[in-house]
């Protein structure tokens, strides 16, 4: 059974943009790997706490994520 991990800082999506995420990651996943595949796929979602994430050599926190989701 494919399992996908997606990983996101906390606070930066609701629950209901999880979910779909989770409803489209496994769609996505689907179209490639059969119908089959898409019942049996696990998707989960950790979320790391603000500042435990570096980018580009700095500490990503929450704040900075919803800005970059601002931009767009």
């Amino acid at each position: 059974m494919p399992l996908i991990d997606i990983q996101v800082l906390e606070g930066v999506f609701t629950p209901d943009e999880k979910r779909d995420m989770i409803k489209k990651v496994t769609e996505a996943f689907g179209e490639v790997a059969g119908e089959t595949m898409r019942a049996a796929t696990s998707v989960r979602i950790h979320e790391v706490q603000s500042g435990s994430w570096g980018y580009g050599g700095d500490a990503l926190t929450t704040d900075d994520a919803k800005a970059m989701r601002a931009k767009g």
